[in-house]
């Protein structure tokens, strides 16, 4: 594999945009906010060098919400090492970053300061780099482990200093603070705490193999000699003094200290069981640690082979496949807020990102990590009274509310649709019903919309997916009852436009969530003026026949903003509300324009090096739109369908649970920014022709062969009304609507 994860890490830097590409406008930061630390596949725990820049604790930015990031650093620094970082988030305003480990040549007085990071590499499950003191450090990690490896210079008194204080962010009001910690030494290179933090306890136990160096508890930078034991019962912001467990002694060139860290969020003593779990029982484990974690990332990464020539389009494509596995962080059996064991997760930060691109690709291709994903949100609605918009290693399950609502229910409705077995539908049921009815669900339920105008949309879409398995489980007479909910998708639009009503909006404007994919797109369609009318509508949000426009620079002024927003422009990738809406014409018969708009987006919006992402990588939402648009597929999410597309590769391979997708090609050249995009003229699954631009889920998950034949120009192929993809009036479900042909070809 050749994923790159420093990909992400830096501001956007790509090629001057041409086309369509250069009328596109870009609202949020134009970094993705990555990291290149180690992460192990949908694990518990990810390691990185820490300089307490904004959003990830690495790298050298300040907070930024719009524009070019303002850069607080002139190179890459590093205080120490941390764990638990988020994936390419924006401004979520909760940070992680726990437990720095620090090795150090000086006086413990001189913990805090930065040195200059050098000769860095990461690779899936790894990160290295020098620091400016000599001292070579890399960090793998387990599902819910981390293994640090320094190499020292020869020194009268090195040290390996871990930090419990810390944690969040360098920047102001990036801080988090523990609220209650204990912390003791239980042998020579054994010691364990834990600390309590944004309302969650989080434990860890370590060991560091250096025995004969003396092992000390600090505080306040100041030694403890002789001390075993630390217990802070009430910490203020105004009290808080650094903290934490420190091994020194004499070294000489080239001498190797390891640490290995267990955590948990249920005690010190499951801690300790998920090191031995994850690294066994040794002292030294880097090594081993290490080789399972990279199996762990090829196996994952091995689901989708492409056939490409191009070292650098595998390159960005392996990494977007790569980011869109790194989270949400699964911990199963680690609630801490209930007892009960089962599945758990945190880290799911922004749900209005992945619901779209990456929980449908976790499905496709890891299935029971999605049921597992899928469990873990119900638990958390049983005990915590909600599905949650986002969910973190935090107390608060609804802090993101106003973002959006409803989107469990279309996860949970493309798993009910493809019946994979492990979730009780009845259960879920309930509480997916119940979920409507809070939040912004009152205000729908009361008047038939909801402001911002964009969840009367998920809300209605929220019944329609409900409605679905309350069909799939029999009850007849509350599918009847949630089908005019469902319907009122209209109510949020305004007929003399076509658009959307005025309201506020997150993160764009009324056009940027005209075009989402709903479930009677027949009836959107119709709402717009018809077909014709819906495509102007479309080319002019995309930008054909416009000027190229200048991208906000560094810290834009408000007057700048607003100019951007009166453009009413595609994002361009930057940012989540419209990332499906280039599909949005397949409903109307122009798949073609589909296919120049997602041409340029894959091959000028994308790219290798530090600066190769439009925005926000948003825990893989932004890099999961990339895998499937360059399969040539993308999935309508809660609907189980997926739209097809001109692919960027000749040929690739998806292994899908049990089943196995080859999708091939006819007609095929190699793509670029510079080339001319390709446009479907025929296809074939399972050697019969496919005269639909579409799959059903039950077709993609069962695997099989799927032809494309392209060309220069565009074809009469998706024209005709009976290939237009599935819609679903009011009081219509996905039920009985597709007929799934039979496997190999059979008629």
């Amino acid at each position: 594999m050749v994923v790159d994860p420093f990909i992400g890490t830096s501001a956007t830097d790509l090629p001057p945009a041409t086309g369509l590409a250069a009328t596109w406008w870009s609202p949020k930061p134009q970094v993705g906010n990555t990291h290149p630390g180690a992460c192990h596949p949908l694990g518990m725990v990810s390691a990185c060098s820490y300089s307490g820049a904004y959003p990830t604790g690495y790298g050298r930015y300040d907070l930024s919400t719009e524009g070019v990031p303002t850069a607080i650093f002139d190179e890459p620094v590093a205080s120490g090492f941390t764990h638990f970082q988020q994936s390419g988030t924006g401004a979520i305003r909760k940070y992680y970053n726990y437990f720095r480990v620090t090795p150090m040549l000086e006086p413990l007085d001189a913990l805090g300061r930065t040195w200059g990071l050098h000769e860095e590499e990461a690779g899936p499950g790894w990160y290295a780099a020098t620091l400016d003191s000599g001292v070579r450090c890399e960090i793998t990690v387990g599902p819910k482990s981390a293994v640090h490896r320094y190499t020292f210079p020869a020194h009268h008194d090195a040290r390996l200093v871990v930090d419990l204080s810390l944690g969040g962010l360098a920047i102001p009001y990036g801080a988090t603070v523990p609220l209650r910690s204990h912390l003791e030494s239980v042998a020579p290179g054994v010691a364990r705490g834990e600390i309590v933090v944004e309302g969650a306890p989080l434990a860890v136990h370590l060991e560091c193999d250096a025995d004969r160096w003396r092992q000390m508890l600090w505080y306040d930078r100041r030694l403890m000699a002789g001390g075993s034991r630390l217990d802070f019962s009430d910490i203020r912001t105004t009290t808080l003094r650094p903290f934490g467990v420190m091994w020194a002694g004499p070294t000489t060139a080239g001498q190797v200290v390891e640490l290995r860290l267990g955590f948990s969020l249920r005690g010190t003593a499951q801690a300790h069981t998920n090191l031995v779990a994850d690294c066994g029982q040794q002292r030294t484990s880097f090594t081993t640690r290490r080789a399972a974690t990279t199996r762990a990332w090829d196996q994952h990464l091995g689901l989708i082979e492409v056939d490409c020539p191009d070292p650098k389009r595998r390159t960005v494509f392996e990494t977007a496949l790569y980011h869109s596995l790194v989270k949400p962080c699964l911990a199963p059996d680690e609630s801490p807020f209930w007892p009960a064991d089962g599945p758990f997760a945190f880290d799911i930060s922004t749900m209005w990102d992945i619901y779209r691109t990456q929980l449908p690709l976790l499905t496709a291709l890891v299935p029971e990590r999605a049921v597992e994903l899928a469990n873990a949100l119900l638990h958390v609605c049983e005990e915590e009274g909600n599905l949650p918009i986002g969910y973190r290693m935090a107390r608060g399950a609804d802090v993101f509310s106003r973002q959006a609502s409803a989107l469990v229910q279309t996860f949970l409705a493309d798993l009910c649709g493809l019946g994979l077995a492990g979730v009780d539908w009845d259960w879920a049921l309930v509480h997916m019903h119940n979920d409507l009815r809070r939040g912004y669900g009152e205000d729908y339920l009361l008047r038939g919309v909801a402001h911002p105008i964009s969840h009367t949309l998920d809300l209605a879409f929220g019944y329609w997916c409900t409605q679905r398995v309350a069909e799939h489980v029999g009850d007849k007479a509350l599918a009847a009852e949630l089908a005019p909910y469902a319907a009122g998708w209209s109510n949020a639009f305004d007929p003399a436009t076509g658009l959307l009503l005025d309201s506020t909006f997150y993160e764009g404007g009324r056009w940027n969530y005209s075009f989402r994919l709903l479930h009677d797109m027949a009836g959107r369609i119709t709402l717009a003026g018809g077909p014709e009318a819906f495509i102007a509508m479309l080319d002019r949000f995309f930008g054909y026949d416009a000027e190229g426009v200048t991208q906000p620079g560094e810290r834009p002024s408000v007057q700048e903003m607003a100019r951007g927003y009166a453009l009413d422009r595609f994002e361009g990738l930057n940012n989540e509300p419209d990332m499906e809406a280039p599909w949005a014409y397949h409903y109307a018969g122009r798949p073609d324009r589909t296919a120049e708009i997602v041409h340029a987006a894959l091959h000028q919006r994308f790219g290798t090096g530090p600066g190769g992402l439009p925005g926000n990588d948003d825990s893989g939402g932004l890099s999961s739109w990339y895998v499937w648009a360059s399969l040539g597929l993308f999935p309508v999410a809660g609907q189980n369908v997926f739209l097809l597309n001109a692919p960027s590769f000749a040929g690739a391979v998806m292994r899908l649970g049990e089943a196995t997708l080859e999708l091939e090609t006819t007609g095929f050249v190699e793509p670029g920014p510079d080339t001319p995009p390709q446009y479907v003229q025929s296809a074939w699954l399972d050697g019969r022709p496919l005269h639909r631009t579409w799959l059903d889920g039950a077709e993609l998950h069962r695997g099989g062969r799927l032809l494309v034949e392209l060309g220069a120009q565009p074809s009469p192929w998706g024209r005709d009304p009976s290939s237009f993809p599935p819609s679903f009036p009011a009081g219509s479900s996905r039920t009985g609507v597709v007929t799934v042909p039979p496997p190999n070809g059979v008629s």
